[in-house]
């Protein structure tokens, strides 16, 4: 699992919102390969910003690599991302999954 996270003031929020939902995750599952499992955005109430958050899952480290290249610390945020986000990290967080439940 690959996690980016970001900050913005709630209107580009609302925005990023769509962005992520019309573009960015559909455009991701397009370039990201065999190994790419899926995405999901998440989004918080952060004082005056709303927080940010996407996570991808692949299948593996070699999956991520495929889709980021040879950084997979590198957080990959597209520019129309960049535009609508007040803060976002420069690197991303990898995690393994070691529970799952399928949605119903």
């Amino acid at each position: 699992m690959l996690a980016c996270g970001g900050g913005a003031a709630p209107d580009d929020a609302d925005r990023y919102e769509r962005l992520l939902r019309t573009e960015i995750l559909p455009d991701l599952a397009a370039q990201s390969g065999e190994g790419f499992r899926g995405a999901a955005g998440y989004r918080r109430p952060d004082g005056e910003d709303v927080a940010l958050m996407t996570v991808l899952r692949f299948a593996s480290m070699d999956a991520v690599r495929h889709f980021v290249g040879t950084d997979p610390q590198e957080a990959h945020v597209p520019p129309a991302a960049r535009a609508r986000l007040r803060r976002f990290e420069d690197e991303a967080a990898h995690c393994d999954v070691v529970a799952h439940n399928r949605e119903q």
